[in-house]
Formats: C-alpha cells, structure tokens, sequence
C-alpha cells in the first residue's frame, strides 16, 4: 500500500494564490483552471455534466463586490498531475481565513500587480508563508498595462521580503510596448499576440539569428543588455533552496490575456513540492505512512442554502482515504463513518470515492466538526492547532425580532464556525458582541445572516476595543479575577473566559494588576 500511497502523493500539487486585492488572483486562478480542463471559459468551473458551472467567487456578496472573501477549493488534473487550487481572499480583512488555508498547502503562488509591485496584503500573507516555511513562486501579473521598471521590481521582493529572486523569463517591453516574454532556461521566445491566448513558445537563442526578426530592433538591444545583467546580478535557480522558502522563481505575464499561465502552471508542476511531512504530536506525519490522517482547515455552512449544509475542508496528510472509512476525532474522542466525501470545484462538488496525501476533501456533518480538528484511522495523532486572532473591532448584535432570538443563536454559531466572526456572550448582559478584524467582515456577516438566515440585525458599538483570552495555572487567582471582572467579562463559543477591555491603557492595567494570569492575543483549539 504504501509505495501506492506513495506514487499517488508524489503526483499532487497543493498550493494556494495569495496576493493584495486587485492583483488579478481570481482571474489567475480561473486562467489556471481553464488551462487544466476544468472550466471551459473564464468564470465557470465544470464539476459534473454540461450544464453545472459556477464562478470560484460564488457568494451573492462576492458576485456583487467583486472580491473573494472566503476561500474556494479547486482540483484539476494537468500532465499526469492532480493539483488542489486554493484561492483565498485577497481582503486583509479576511487574513484569517487565508491564514488557515496556508496551513493545508505545499507551495504557494504569489501574485504581484506590475504597477504597484509589493503591497500592505502582500507583505502579511508573505510573513504567514515564511513561518510555515511554504516555498512561494512570484508572478508578476498586467505587464500588459503601464508598470513599475522591472529590475525596481524585483528588488523590492529581495528587500521587502527578505527573498532571493530568480527570473525564469524576462518581459520584452511592458504596457502598449509589451511583445512578450523570453525563457532565460529554455532559450525561447514566447510572443504577446494580444489576444487571449497562452502563447506559443518559438525557439530562440538570445544570439542567435531567429530572436531578432521576433522583436523590433530596439527591443532586442535592450533585452540583451537587461538579460545579460538579470542573470548576473540575481544568483542561480536552486530547487533546494525554492523549497526551503529562501528564494522565489520569478515570472511574469498578464493573466487576463492568459499570457505566461503556462509557464507558471508548468514551474508548480515541476518545482512546487509534493505533499510534505506535517509536524504532530507526538509523532510526525510522512504523507506515506499507511493510515489515514488528517485535519480540518476550514469549515464552510450554506454553500447549498437550500439545505443548511455545513462542510469540513479536511486536508489529508497520510494514506489512502476511501469513502465510506470510519475515522475518529481526536479530542473528542469518537468515530464518525465519511459516507459521503466531497471534491470540490469551486462550489460544487462531486462524490469522492478514493483521496491520497495532499486531497482537500469535504465532509458533511452538522457542527461535529470543527477547526483545527484531527482525524485519523484510531492513531491518537493530533496536528498543531490552527490559532484563533483577537479580534480588532468589537460590536453588539441588535435583534429586530426578539422571537428570533434562537435562530440568530445558531446562525452566529455557525458563521463563527467558519471564521467569518468571533462571537461572544458577556457574563453580564443578553446581547452577542461579534468580534472581526476588520470592517468588510461586519458586512460580509451582516449579508450572510439576511441572505442564509432570513434574519434581520444591526450592529451598534461596544463599549470595548480589544479581547483578549485569559488563562492562569493559579485556580484561585483565576477565580478572585473573573468574580471581581463580570462587567468585562464574556465566554467564546468554548465557554473560555475573554476580557474585553474599554481602551489600551486598561488593558495595561489590568494585566500589571494580575501577573499570575496570561493574557492572551491568540488561542488554539
């Protein structure tokens, strides 16, 4: 079995696409998928028969804005390879999601706009795939437009993000000038037609005589004189140091016109590595290993509103996983019987009968399953948990109907659930206070809640800037601070204790004021 496992492992891609909002993510993923056979135009991802298609941004609120704000799961095959798309939000407001989502990738896609090169979002997303060591490739999207110089703009990706860049290609011209790319590796060049199409690579020696009857005279001058001093000043490619995160293969391209996705798709396919080993307690995981194991990363309610649906992304670290399987939940310690898996095409979805080591895969079930959760085949394994963030703004929940006290109950649970708020209860007071990182949330919940729930809410300030989690070995000092703090007081959907406190200085003091209790800006499951 395991030399199956293992051949099944060494053929998956899983990686994400993170990138500031605006970069052209979306339009790269779907540009990814059509290249993969996925969807037949842009927008449109086939999971199962002609007629079931649907946008990877498939939220009314995405559709409307634009944006993805929650993270969609795309498989597809290319070249004898299955690859597992994430494509998360591009929003800070939604880095939490993202961030969970990075947790259950290999590699990851790095999307920079030509014009702005590395941005606030860019740089956040990065430092999450540094401490997870995830090896990220860096594409360099709309040289079709009017950008920044491009050796400006590999130097700010060396400065900013502290990486090594290599130049796998090198543009020839950019905005109304731009005539293409050059392989620097394969010595060929890859005309910009202007038309949506992937290119088609001609070759090319950088002196030989076919380059200059491809590109104006003028062209060719500079991207000898740029070439020459590309591959002198950045250093060599280095598979080994790629995947250590030290350094980034550079390409660049315009998504919109499809321009240079073939090239990027082809370096995932032949860089980005395969399933890893996942460090675990106490023991860690080699994708090889005959049991089953794996963990929630995300958890997804109402993609079918029709059915109050609730859907566990499960990414699956070791063995072969068969429909049907019987896996237990460490923490909880019981068993649940997956009867009905799910692959994922943006949001549809078809029966999973098999998955290998680096599958994302869907499990229905009704709130048993949780973030951060670990299954396994009986083994006692649990993988490092996925940390929740206190939150930045603090509002209360205002109820127009008070009957409907019980469904906005659930409702506010279940998008907790997925990351889409924090909720919590005051010890003192009956009003939820919902917790976000940012504004977009508060809109993105308050439509979710209309929309999949059919209740009407507002939301009013909150005498309170910041939570924290509290935490002490020292029962007794415990008890004494939560009996004299009930007016600051709240418990997360655990039932774990939360100051929330009225300004910054009063968290200062209120932590001088207890050193035998740890206050706390993140908590794992």
């Amino acid at each position: 079995m395991s030399s199956e496992v293992s051949k099944q492992a060494a053929a998956r891609r899983t990686f994400a696409i993170i990138s500031h909002p605006d970069a052209g993510k979306t339009t790269l993923t779907e540009k990814l998928l059509l290249l993969g056979g996925a969807i037949r135009m842009a927008g449109q991802v086939k999971a199962k028969g002609d007629n079931r298609r649907a946008h990877s941004d498939w939220m009314k609120i995405e559709q409307a804005r634009g944006i993805s704000v929650t993270t969609s799961v795309m498989t597809f095959e290319y070249e004898g390879a299955t690859f597992n798309l994430l494509d998360t939000p591009g929003h800070e407001d939604f880095s939490e999601d993202t961030y969970r989502t990075l947790t259950a990738v290999d590699s990851a896609i790095m999307v920079i706009d030509a014009a702005k090169g590395i941005e606030a979002q860019t740089r956040k997303l990065f430092e999450v795939c540094r401490l997870r060591d995830i090896p990220i490739i860096t594409f360099v999207n709309k040289m079709d437009r009017e950008g920044r110089d491009v050796f400006e703009i590999l130097d700010e990706v060396a400065e900013a993000l502290a990486l090594d860049t290599v130049p796998m290609v090198w543009p020839v011209g950019g905005g109304g000038t731009f005539k293409g790319c050059y392989d620097l590796v394969k010595e060929e060049m890859i005309p910009f037609s202007g038309e949506d199409d992937y290119g088609t690579p001609i070759s090319a020696p950088l002196l030989g005589d076919e380059l200059p009857d491809l590109i104006p005279e003028d062209q060719y001058e500079t991207l000898l004189e740029e070439a020459d001093l590309a591959m002198d000043a950045c250093p060599k490619f280095d598979l080994e140091s790629y995947r250590e995160g030290h350094l980034t293969p550079v390409y660049f391209g315009s998504a919109l016109k499809s321009f240079g996705v073939k090239q990027l798709l082809d370096a995932v396919l032949e860089f980005a590595p395969a399933p890893k080993i996942q460090p675990a307690n106490p023991r860690e995981v080699k994708p090889d290993d005959a049991k089953v194991t794996g963990f929630v990363f995300k958890v997804q309610a109402n993609m079918d509103p029709k059915h109050r649906d609730r859907i566990a992304f499960m990414r699956i670290c070791s063995g072969k996983f068969t429909r049907g399987m019987k896996l237990h939940q460490i923490g909880t310690g019981k068993s649940m019987s997956v009867h009905n898996p799910i692959m994922f095409f943006a949001q549809n979805r078809e029966l999973a009968q098999e998955a290998w080591p680096g599958d994302i895969i869907g499990i229905p079930n009704h709130g048993t399953l949780r973030v951060g959760d670990s299954m396994t085949e009986g083994e006692d394994i649990r993988f490092s948990g996925i940390p929740s963030f206190a939150p930045e703004i603090l509002q209360r929940v205002r109820l127009d109907d008070p009957l409907k006290a019980k469904h906005l109950s659930k409702a506010l649970e279940s998008l907790a659930e997925e990351g889409v708020t924090q909720v919590f209860r005051p010890v003192i007071g009956a009003m939820y206070i919902v917790g976000v990182v940012g504004q977009l949330q508060l809109e993105v919940l308050l439509a979710r809640i209309e929309q999949e729930y059919g209740i009407n809410v507002g939301f009013e300030p909150a005498p309170f800037v910041t939570a924290r989690w509290v935490t002490s070995d020292d029962e007794a000092a415990m008890k004494h601070f939560l009996d004299r703090n009930k007016g600051s007081l709240a418990d997360d959907r655990d039932g774990c204790p939360v100051y929330m406190a009225r300004n910054h200085w009063d968290m200062g003091r209120i932590q001088e004021d207890n050193p035998k209790l740890n206050f706390t800006a993140t908590r794992e499951r």
